[in-house]
């Protein structure tokens, strides 16, 4: 597992009436001190869809949890000194498999839906987007510089 990303497994409660996941808990050990979020945001997107590619240079820690639908996670570390420098870590989250990820801003992340459904991403970023001057990288989902091909389907 790349350095500085952690998962931690959502409990569902179900009953007669259906579900209830907590997403975030300031208790929970899987978000330190320096995880605060500053705002929350989801993004709808349709199957098949990739966003990738991007990283932020300012200290930003994200905070995926997919309440509806699927997506595969890919983290690619290329920080000089990172003990998993060179590391590329696929996820699948969602439906079926309810986890939160960790997602050290700097490293280079992005997502593609998986399924035949739209997908809710929610995240929990620990900085407030600067609509003036954002922080943001990016990079074409299919860039050579990133060895993930995203077509290749995902391993569950």
């Amino acid at each position: 597992m790349i350095h500085d990303v952690e998962l931690k497994d959502l409990q569902a409660n179900v009953d007669e009436r259906g579900e209830l996941t907590e997403i975030w808990r300031s208790d929970w050990e899987f978000y330190d001190g320096d995880d605060t979020p500053e705002m929350s945001y989801f993004s709808v997107s349709y199957p098949g869809i990739i966003r990738a590619w991007h990283r932020h240079h300012r200290g930003q820690i994200d905070h995926f949890v997919v309440p509806h639908g699927k997506v595969k996670v890919g983290i690619y570390d290329d920080r000089e000194g990172s003990p998993t420098e060179g590391e590329l870590d696929t996820y699948v989250i969602g439906e079926g498999n309810m986890q939160a990820i960790r997602v050290p801003g700097d490293c280079w992340h992005g997502f593609k839906v998986v399924g035949d459904e739209r997908a809710t991403l929610l995240n929990f970023p620990t900085n407030l987007y600067d609509y003036e001057d954002p922080d943001e990288e990016r990079l074409p989902y299919d860039t050579d510089k990133i060895p993930l091909d995203w077509e290749e389907p995902p391993h569950e």
